[in-house]
């Protein structure tokens, strides 16, 4: 039997639904990485893609104990299964958003990981915040303005376009502005590992090149899709 209550909870859901609302957002939380994780609308909802970015750390870093960072680290997602599966590490994350700070860290509190969060502009960071780091991860924003228009409604209306939009005129801004941290904060032998356009492999290949980095690769995701570039700093 179905309670009055939970007919009534049912009916608001679906009128959410009906709104194109993604029930992430409706529910107020998602799975990732067998993880709960809270959302809210501060924070991008959480993508497979970024599930094979973590697992593809995981497995190339077992009983690695350096210093990890996440840049625009939105839910904390990231940092989070790292922090998790790779105990030995210290992980921190930061986003230029202070809701999204606040909801990385509640979400470090519900998974039990020890995360060290802070609020920093990947386009004009304060290095006083940063020390040396062992492997720099991020999932900025990647997609192109002019593809608004081909996304669905889902996204567009309810996904914060901080997290998602970048200007047609320069896509990689926040690529190449990870490039000079971390010119600044990755230590020698240190590693890149970045969620990538799927159109830009080669133009991220050439960035990562110019910058004196070795063992470039693309990786492409379960779609086939480059997805994920990754190097290494001589």
């Amino acid at each position: 039997p179905v309670k009055k209550k939970q007919i009534n909870e049912i009916k608001a859901i679906c009128k959410e639904l009906k709104k194109g609302k993604p029930i992430q957002y409706i529910l107020g939380e998602t799975n990732f990485y067998n993880l709960t994780v809270k959302v809210n609308s501060e924070t991008l909802i959480p993508r497979t893609e970024t599930e094979e970015l973590v697992d593809l750390i995981i497995k190339e870093n077992r009983n690695f104990n350096g210093n990890i960072l996440d840049a625009g680290t939105g839910t904390g997602c990231i940092p989070i299964a790292l922090a998790i599966n790779l105990p030995g590490s210290t992980v921190s994350g930061f986003d230029i958003s202070e809701g999204a700070v606040i909801t990385a860290k509640e979400n470090a509190r519900l998974n039990n990981a020890h995360v060290k969060f802070f609020t920093a502009d990947i386009l004009n960071p304060d290095m006083r915040l940063f020390t040396g780091t062992d492997i720099l991860v991020s999932n900025p924003p990647y997609i192109i303005e002019s593809g608004k228009s081909l996304m669905a409604t889902n996204v567009v209306d309810y996904e914060p376009h901080k997290a998602l939009f970048v200007p047609d005129t320069d896509p990689l801004i926040f690529y190449k502005a990870l490039i000079r941290l971390a010119q600044n904060i990755l230590n020698p032998g240190g590693r890149l590992y970045f969620e990538i356009n799927e159109t830009m492999g080669d133009p991220m290949f050439s960035i990562f090149d110019s910058a004196g980095y070795s063992g470039i690769q693309i990786i492409k995701d379960i779609n086939g899709k480059d997805r994920i570039i990754k190097g290494t700093r001589k």
